[in-house]
């Protein structure tokens, strides 16, 4: 048994200098480095418009306009209806934190950090993954390094498991890197308080209402990491279907275009996705995961953070199982 774990670990080791080496991960973070201060500046734009619109930085005016806007949009006609269930629910969310005499939005590194993954769960964040998952094996076949792997007297499924293993700690670092780029950055402008501020969890979405017998607050910080495990979560079902396009397609750029579009199609159906029932399980529309934590009306009605998790999870679990039998009878040296 020991001399398997020894002779495994090595097998991680070389998988992940192998990623190393490509530089992939380097770009990833000079990404989140170039574009996080943009948002950054951004945000800080808009809290100086909005202080300048209403001549004061009293939050409750800027929730009053918003409640004020959100219910003129739902007189109107040319709204679609999907958009006036989701007006509604937002104003009733608005409302309870009125009530309770909580800002939403209160400008700090924990808010913005809060607000980065909640917006970039279900693509941003995804298509970083794809930058290391999409050629893990079909890179490897275009370059023919992989004839080299396979005439080590090690199974193909052990190997699998290694490439798995270490693409599963690069998720893990894109994820951690994006908090904590997030968090450092947008501290210098916000400060780097509201840790301890109160977010209200637990909001149901029923049609155009909202279910508000579990409404309970959690500290922002608890929040935010309850939102990177889900991100996490769905980050790891996107690597694994991006692994077993990965091991399908011998072709990179064929890999690498396949997992994006059908990411980017993920965004485009969901605006649609209410009128065709059986989309919701579609995994590309339970990427969003974040959203239950808001109490965000979901793509289709009746999806929930369960059902989207187990959807997820059992899209991995499939792309999985027919990655390894299809890599274990692969003509790899044709």
């Amino acid at each position: 048994m020991r001399e398997d774990t020894v002779g495994f670990l090595p097998l991680v080791k070389n998988e992940t200098l192998k990623i190393l080496l490509k530089k992939r991960f380097l770009v990833i973070l000079l990404v989140l480095v170039v574009l996080i201060p943009v948002f950054v500046y951004a945000q800080f734009k808009t809290v100086r418009e909005r202080e300048k619109q209403f001549g004061t930085d009293d939050w409750r005016v800027a929730v009053q306009q918003q409640i004020y806007d959100l219910t003129n949009r739902l007189g109107s006609a040319r709204v679609p209806e999907e958009w006036k269930r989701a007006y509604r629910v937002q104003i009733q969310k608005l409302q309870y934190y009125l009530d309770h005499d909580v800002n939403p939005a209160s400008p700090s590194g924990v808010t913005f950090t809060r607000q980065f993954l909640s917006e970039s769960a279900s693509m941003f964040i995804p298509l970083l993954v794809l930058a290391v998952a999409s050629d893990l094996v079909s890179g490897e076949r275009s370059l023919g390094t992989i004839k080299l792997l396979l005439v080590r007297p090690v199974s193909r499924s052990r190997i699998l498991v290694a490439k798995l293993i270490a693409l599963a700690l690069f998720v893990s670092l894109i994820v951690l890197a994006s908090v904590a780029l997030s968090y450092l950055i947008a501290g210098a402008v916000f400060g780097y308080g509201g840790w301890d501020m109160p977010v209200f969890t637990g909001f149901a979405a029923s049609g155009a209402d909202v279910d508000l017998s579990r409404v309970h607050a959690v500290s922002q910080g608890v929040y935010v990491w309850m939102q990177a495990g889900l991100v996490w979560y769905a980050a790891m079902s996107v690597a694994c279907l991006a692994f077993f396009v990965s091991v399908l397609v011998r072709s990179t750029a064929a890999s690498i275009v396949i997992m994006m579009a059908s990411v980017i199609a993920g965004m485009i159906l969901m605006n649609m996705a209410d009128a065709w029932k059986s989309s919701k399980y579609l995994f590309i529309l339970n990427l969003d995961l974040p959203r239950y934590l808001s109490g965000a009306l979901p793509p289709v009605e009746g999806m929930t953070l369960p059902f989207s998790m187990a959807v997820l999870g059992l899209w991995s679990l499939a792309a999985l199982a027919i990655s390894f039998i299809v890599f274990s009878k692969q003509d790899i040296f044709n």
